[in-house]
Parts: C-alpha cells; sequence; structure tokens
C-alpha cells in the first residue's frame, strides 16, 4: 500500500524512516519531477497534495508527496477534502506514495483517521517514556547491531542511565563510539564509555529526584555534571519544571480525591496513566505545599538566566535552595 502516516515527537527516527522511503522510492536523477513536500496544515495545500500523488511518475523512478505537520488526523476535515482523502486513497497509483508526517497522535475517532488506518502503513515514533530503561536499553541494543558496535551489559546500563530517550544524541553518542572502538570484536565496556558520553536529560530527571529528596550534596554534583558536559542550563530548567509541574498536579489531584487515573493522567499532561503508579510512589513522601514552593522558584531561576544571570552560580545557589524546601 503505497500511503504511509507517520506520527510521534520522536523526529530523528521519524526523519531517518522518511529518509529510507525516499531512498527506496524516488530517482535522484527525476526529483524536481517526481518529489513533493508540501506543510499539510490547510486544505487547500492538503488537496494540492492529492492531486499530485494522482499525477503519472514523469521519467525514472517512482513518485513520492509528502504532507508534512499535517492536521488532518488531529480536527474533523470539511467534506470536500475528506471526500478528496477518500478517493485518493482508492484510486492512487500504485507507483505514487503519499506520505503524511504529524508529531501528535491520530484521534481515533475522526473519519479521516479511520480511513488512513484502513489503508495507510501507520507508524507510530513516539519517544520512549525516560522512566522505561528496559525499553530504552533495548533502543540501545538495537543501533548498536545496526553499526556493528558489540556492548557489555554494564555499559548498555550506563549509556541508558546517562543518555536517556534522547534518540538524536543516542545515535551521535553510539557513533562517536564506533569511531573510537573501530572494528574491534570485543565488546566495549563502561570504563571506556564514561569520559566520551554527554549526560542529558536523564541526569536533569535525577536532579529533580535529588532535590524533592533534600539531598543538597548529590543535586550539586549532578547539576556540575551537567554543566561540565555543556547541557544548557534553560533546558535544565525546563525538565525540572516540567518533572515538579507533574508531580504537584497528581498532588493536588490526590488531596481532593480524584481517583479516576484516566482524568488525573489527562489533568498533569501524561500520556500513559500506568505511569501514575510510579509517580504516587516518587510524592509519598512530600507534602502539596513543599511541592507547590518549587515552581515560582524556577521561574525565577528561569527569569535570571533569561536576563543574563551567571548561570554556574544561580543554578548552584538555587539548587541548593530547593532541596532544603523537603528537608
Amino acid at each position: 500500500m503505497p500511503v504511509y502516516l507517520y506520527w510521534g515527537e520522536d523526529d530523528f527516527s521519524l526523519t531517518q524512516a522518511v529518509e529510507k522511503l525516499q531512498a527506496q522510492v524516488l530517482d535522484s536523477n527525476w526529483l524536481q519531477f517526481n518529489y513533493h513536500k508540501l506543510i499539510g496544515d490547510r486544505s487547500e495545500t492538503i488537496i494540492e497534495g492529492f492531486n499530485q500523488v494522482m499525477t503519472p511518475v514523469f521519467g525514472a523512478g517512482e513518485r513520492l508527496v509528502w504532507l508534512a505537520q499535517t492536521n488532518l488526523c488531529e480536527q474533523k476535515p470539511d467534506d470536500q477534502v475528506l471526500n478528496e482523502l477518500k478517493r485518493t486513497l482508492e484510486f492512487i497509483p500504485t507507483s505514487s506514495h503519499l506520505l503524511l508526517t504529524t508529531e501528535k497522535k491520530p484521534d481515533g475517532r475522526l473519519a479521516s483517521t479511520k480511513l488512513l488506518n484502513q489503508y495507510a502503513s501507520v507508524k507510530d515514533f513516539s519517544l520512549i517514556p525516560p522512566w522505561k530503561t528496559d525499553l530504552i536499553a533495548a533502543k540501545i541494543k538495537e543501533i548498536a547491531q545496526v553499526i556493528n558496535l558489540p556492548l557489555t551489559p554494564s555499559a548498555i546500563a550506563l549509556l541508558t542511565d546517562s543518555v536517556g530517550n534522547d534518540t538524536r544524541q543516542l545515535w551521535n553518542e553510539l557513533q562517536k563510539l564506533k569511531i573510537f572502538w573501530g572494528d574491534q570484536s570485543q565488546p566495549l565496556d563502561e570504563d571506556s564509555i564514561s569520559a566520551l558520553v554527554i549526560c542529558n536529560t536523564q541526569n536533569s530527571l535525577k536532579l529533580a529526584t535529588a532535590i524533592k529528596n533534600g539531598k543538597a550534596a548529590t543535586a550539586l554534583s549532578l547539576i556540575t555534571d551537567l554543566i561540565n558536559h555543556n547541557e544548557p542550563p534553560l533546558k535544565i530548567v525546563a525538565t525540572l519544571v516540567g518533572q515538579f509541574r507533574t508531580w504537584t498536579i497528581v498532588k493536588l489531584m490526590q488531596e481532593l480525591g480524584q481517583t479516576d487515573n484516566k482524568a488525573l493522567a489527562t489533568a498533569a499532561g501524561i500520556n500513559n496513566p500506568n505511569r501514575l503508579y510510579f509517580i504516587r510512589q516518587e510524592i509519598s513522601q512530600t507534602t502539596t505545599q513543599q511541592l507547590l514552593a518549587v515552581l515560582p522558584q524556577l521561574l525565577e531561576l528561569e527569569y535570571h538566566l533569561k536576563t543574563g544571570a551567571a548561570a554556574w552560580e544561580i543554578l548552584q545557589t538555587k539548587v541548593v535552595e530547593l532541596s532544603l524546601l523537603f528537608i
């Protein structure tokens, strides 16, 4: 079936899949005639894409029409778009390919989504949740096999802990390690990796946990590691804000007597309600007042960083102040 719907926030993996499809169906000498990329967020553009994909191939290779950032599966399309979609899906030539991509999960209630589920190859490129370390480890093994890089179990564990769910950085770090290790058949161990791998969001999440547990010394050590590995200060703060926001909303709604996990997950912006089991454990020893006191300080920290404050000094100071809230 020459129709594809790729969705999810893992833009790196999604882009890789798009490039693979392009290489499979297009002739590089005829790109100007047979490859069209359109932003599919307006009815006119979407219909233009449908018309393009029905056009016969010119020259060698096949035709690919890419509707990027489409909202076709996010909001109810008008009748004209829906009719054109149905016509296109039913009669698209076998030598033409229609690709639709979006960050957001398709709304299964929409007629357009139901049609695409019937006719298209649908692929999910959601980011692996950072707490699902088993899935992150499996992803590391998968990438390592692709680039023929043998790793010890301890090396995989270190990469899981250090890099987290950032697929782009996983690829970058593993390719860097491949260059370092070459074609050696002996597995690369954690000692060889530790000095070469850059930490990111995963350690920012550890920083949030250290602050929540009132462990100022651990928090200072983590913030030092993050800065030494060139993690942008505003990115650190963004991760902290997201984590403490989630904890605060869950704690507040628990105290209000909310027991519906689906409603609670929606309010807290949690895609998987099963994660609530772990979040409840994480905040079991904290009070609502403690959590509510954190967010204003993080917003103040963000303001100071954006107005030119010395990142190193203010991050250290604020991390200690935040940790003291939980003692």
